[in-house]
């Protein structure tokens, strides 16, 4: 799809760093804790909890402060639209989500909303208008770690997944999606199918080390790389921890250490090229100390920005899976696939147009793959997309209270993010 920009005058805008950061700090309030392990002061506003219900107040009475029209779909996403000189015409779409792990930072995806958000706001300062509309997106549960699927409202707008699907899932409690959206009251009568827009472009932290690395405050993003979530359950047989002969026992422990040994080897072989590999949650009943476990879980996150070292390397976790109860008589093994997208290319016409943006600011930028997954992925399937990604401290460490980008980066980053949209939008 080819993406007409119009010759048009634009003046440069100049986005209020300032007050960029102070509404960071301030939806960084909800869902504040103190973190035990690393001293600070974390953040856990998961989706559709009451904490997202009050930071999901927070930001729409901040769009409709800066003039825009807001409607909230059957998923709970929210769309801030500000109208432009041709209201027909498609509009150009920026965004993210403000939902978070249970261990979170302040950048994570709030970046991308309160960025676009800045834009909006330094438009109205400078008393710019655009001939294309302005919709901000805040998209519900990209995380995943509530109800198991990440970038879930993103994908059902673009139409990956179905509707039905997502108000079906269960958190750990045993709460319903849909029960949960309709409690904290962000059940909208908008249609969730998403009408394309002209354009998709999403700023986000980089979380990882590479642009800190290279001394970089921006990267141009040119694709996701496939993504696998599996949970496995092991069911073993519990027994006395000092009476068992070890060759009676079906260790479910046992088990989970050798799917994780395994993966890992998966990695180090290097038949799967840039393969990733993470076993994040382990579990086992009845998860004490003189009794072997009869029940195991984990989950196996696998990456790849190569599909068909994916397909091979998924296949060979198979494979290894389904020989596993050789190794143990007695042993049962049940896999539940909690998430698969494929890798998604970016369109290059929205990466050069960031790269051009960046280098008329002075930013020298790099194209990286990005190793997380992200709403752009699935605003990709019906749009061009890009994203812009702005350096994080600590080897970008995210997911976790460190998680931290500086004042003038996040600038840095909306002002390019500012640049791109008036061009796309003109």
């Amino acid at each position: 799809m080819s993406i007409e920009t119009p010759a048009a005058t634009t003046a440069s805008i100049t986005i209020n760093g300032d007050r960029l950061w102070q509404s960071l700090m301030q939806l960084a309030e909800i869902g504040a804790y103190d973190d035990a392990a690393s001293g600070l002061t974390g953040i856990n506003r998961q989706s559709l909890t009451d904490e997202d219900g009050d930071g999901r107040r927070l930001v729409i009475g901040w769009m409709k402060e800066a003039g825009l029209e807001v409607t909230v779909d059957q998923m709970g996403n929210i769309f801030g639209r500000r109208e432009g000189t041709d209201p027909d015409a498609s509009p150009v779409m920026a965004g993210s989500h403000i939902d978070t792990v249970a261990t979170a930072g302040a950048f994570d995806g709030c970046l991308g909303v309160l960025g676009a958000l800045e834009v909006i706001r330094s438009l109205n300062d400078a008393g710019l208008q655009t001939r294309r509309p302005i919709v901000i997106a805040a998209w519900t549960e990209e995380e995943g770690v509530r109800f198991g699927t990440d970038m879930l409202g993103s994908a059902v707008a673009a139409g990956r997944l179905t509707l039905d699907y997502a108000y079906d899932l269960t958190d750990k409690a045993g709460l319903r999606f849909g029960d949960e959206l309709e409690r904290i009251g962000f059940k909208g009568e908008r249609s969730v199918r998403l009408e394309a827009p002209h354009a998709y472009v999403e700023a986000h932290i980089e979380q990882g080390p590479v642009l800190q690395q290279k001394g970089l405050t921006l990267g141009v993003v040119s694709g996701v790389q496939a993504i696998s979530w599996q949970k496995v359950t092991l069911h073993g047989r519990a027994a006395h921890a000092g009476t068992t002969p070890t060759e009676l026992r079906v260790d479910a422990g046992l088990a989970a250490a050798q799917i994780i040994v395994h993966v890992r080897a998966m990695v180090n072989s290097g038949r799967y090229g840039q393969l990733r590999a993470t076993v994040g949650h382990v579990r086992t009943s009845p998860g004490l100390p003189s009794v072997v476990p009869d029940l195991a879980e984990i989950t196996v996150d696998l990456r790849n920005p190569d599909d068909a070292l994916m397909a091979e390397a998924e296949a060979d976790l198979e494979l290894f899976l389904a020989e596993l109860p050789q190794t143990q008589p007695g042993l049962r093994v049940e896999t539940k696939r909690m998430a698969k997208t494929t890798a998604v290319p970016f369109s290059d016409e929205i990466q050069d147009a960031i790269a051009a943006a960046a280098d008329d600011l002075g930013h020298e930028t790099i194209r990286l793959m990005s190793g997380a997954g992200h709403d752009a992925q699935e605003m990709a399937a019906i749009t061009p997309t890009a994203m812009i990604f702005i350096r994080g401290q600590y080897d970008g460490i995210s997911h976790n209270p460190r998680e931290y980008s500086t004042p003038e980066d996040c600038t840095a980053g909306i002002t390019v993010l500012a640049k791109t949209l008036q061009k796309l939008s003109a």
